[in-house]
């Protein structure tokens, strides 16, 4: 999502019969809290749009927030509430429960982040189109790989239907007198549905019950060279982009071509200590141009593979990567 964006998925959320009037009040701030917090390490968005003979049309929209854990007891706890406008309001009355950009690096660096899904929702045009299901909840997968997560709250859904598709993802029903996730309701899905609710997993229940579909966003292994946040932001431009082109990165990132050569030596310094391999190319000596783009392109096809190394996380105090004691790190 980029600021253009806001005001048309907000009023994507506005238009919808059931989950707009949730907002009350609220609604009419709804785009200034996206854009707040837009840009953040705390959010995740996605929105998605089809092309039709040249003309662009918004299809869906995606946004979540990582969030403190207080937050997540209090949308546990009795009674209830909807999510959405509650963000709304703290988020402008200053006492927002979305993480800083260093809690949450200190949050993926220690014992996990919360994730929020605070709506996921097509157009009234798309809603038939199973495709496009199928390509929000992939998108949701991508997003969010590599992250340290301990638990993952879904959106409130407006339908039995979606909860439903919620809870066939993986995800269990919240009982909020027993304060326990549990597999199945002692009423309908339709009255759970009608009322504020949740429908989550934690790290520690994913665990006793393998083969989930989101199950495979609780694997976690820890970063091997420790990028810092602009290096970081170079190399998802560049795997986003599919540029070998310096200017071009600097000219989106708004650098000097000077700092981006700079930051991708360092790139290639930090990976060369930890993992050679990476950066060694089969290119026959003194075709120095094709070695370097060959180097470059093995690097991002291993990060599009471990997106770990692309996720805010803090350095460890002695500047030396931690050892990890087997091929899979406990989260």
């Amino acid at each position: 999502m980029k600021p253009k964006d806001v005001a048309g998925c907000a009023a994507l959320i506005a238009s919808h019969p059931v989950i707009g009037p949730r907002y009350g009040p609220a609604l009419k701030d709804l785009s200034r809290a996206w854009l707040r917090l837009l840009g953040s390490e705390a959010m995740t968005t996605a929105v998605f749009e089809e092309v039709e003979n040249g003309r662009v049309n918004l299809a869906g929209v995606g946004v979540g927030v990582f969030v403190h854990d207080e937050f997540v007891r209090e949308v546990k706890a009795r009674p209830q509430f909807w999510i959405g406008p509650e963000l709304v309001k703290r988020i402008l009355q200053g006492n927002s429960p979305v993480l800083s950009d260093h809690e949450v690096r200190q949050a993926n660096s220690a014992k996990g982040l919360n994730e929020l899904v605070w709506e996921t929702l097509l157009g009234p045009n798309f809603a038939g189109r199973t495709e496009l299901y199928h390509l929000m909840g992939g998108t949701y997968i991508e997003i969010h790989r590599g992250f340290r997560l301990k638990e993952m709250i879904t959106s409130q859904a407006e339908s039995a239907q979606r909860l439903q598709w919620a809870i066939d993802a993986g995800g269990l029903y919240w009982d909020a007198a027993a304060g326990r996730y549990v597999k199945s309701l002692k009423k309908g899905t339709e009255e759970f549905a009608d009322k504020p609710h949740i429908v989550g997993i934690t790290r520690e229940l994913e665990y006793g019950r393998p083969g989930s579909w989101v199950g495979s966003l609780f694997d976690y292994r820890p970063p091997r060279f420790y990028f810092s946040s602009g290096e970081q932001r170079l190399l998802i431009r560049s795997i986003a982009e599919r540029t070998e082109t310096n200017a071009v990165l600097a000219r989106q990132l708004g650098v000097s071509l000077n700092s981006i050569k700079k930051m991708w030596l360092s790139i290639y310094d930090r990976v060369a200590e930890h993992a050679p391999e990476l950066t060694a190319a089969d290119v026959p000596s003194g075709a120095e141009s094709k070695r370097g783009k060959e180097k470059r392109r093995r690097l991002l096809a291993y990060l599009q593979q471990h997106p770990e190394e692309l996720r805010p996380v803090l350095r460890p105090s002695n500047g030396k990567r931690p050892r990890r004691s087997s091929p899979v790190a406990q989260a």
